[in-house]
């Protein structure tokens, strides 16, 4: 089956009959934000980043979890041969890759918790990767905001890590990387921005 806008709004229309919630709506702005700013890319597929924007979260269908939903992401797209996809499953969580990183809780069996270990150790990342790290951290439910935004928001929720502030400089790092690619600041590609950030 082959991944193209098709099969990636099937799949996430399913998948929030399963498990429904904000996470659906924050799946699109990602998968937007992708697209504006892979358009501006000489290197990357605008259409190719929106369906990996809009797949990252695809493991949420199997019901509320914490980091379970990364490989439960990864064994969905794989079933169905999308492995970029299934990478970035994983990948979108781990900017940093070393799993000790995570800001959430590893509700999977040892097996699975060491061949994630394994992967994000060995996964090659390219900008397609980095490209769903850094969107991921501009969409809220409610539209695109502020990193800065994201980011306590996210805190908030799951609590201050370790390596939070790691985290977080390592957004700024690809924020950064992709701002010289495209020329121009991210947030000048995002509508609405301003306004949802401060409402």
């Amino acid at each position: 089956m082959k991944l193209n806008k098709e099969t990636a709004e099937l799949a996430l229309k399913e998948a929030s009959k399963t498990n429904p919630g904000a996470w659906i709506s924050h799946s699109h702005y990602v998968a937007k934000a992708c697209k504006y700013i892979a358009s501006r890319c000489n290197h990357l597929s605008a259409e190719q980043a929106y369906l990996l924007g809009l797949i990252h979260d695809i493991g949420r269908y199997a019901g509320v979890s914490s980091e379970k939903h990364l490989i439960d992401g990864y064994r969905y797209c794989m079933e169905r041969g999308w492995e970029k996809a299934a990478q970035i499953c994983i990948s979108h969580a781990f900017m940093i890759q070393d799993i000790n990183t995570s800001i959430g809780t590893f509700d999977v069996s040892e097996e699975d918790y060491l061949f994630m270990k394994q992967f994000i150790e060995n996964a090659v990342y390219d900008d397609y990767d980095r490209l769903v790290q850094l969107c991921d951290a501009l969409a809220l439910p409610t539209g695109f905001c502020l990193l800065e935004k994201r980011f306590v928001d996210v805190t908030i929720r799951y609590g201050f890590h370790p390596s939070t502030i790691d985290r977080w400089k390592k957004i700024l790092d690809i924020k950064s990387y992709f701002e010289k690619e495209i020329g121009c600041s991210i947030y000048a590609l995002l509508p609405g921005v301003m306004e949802n950030s401060f409402c």
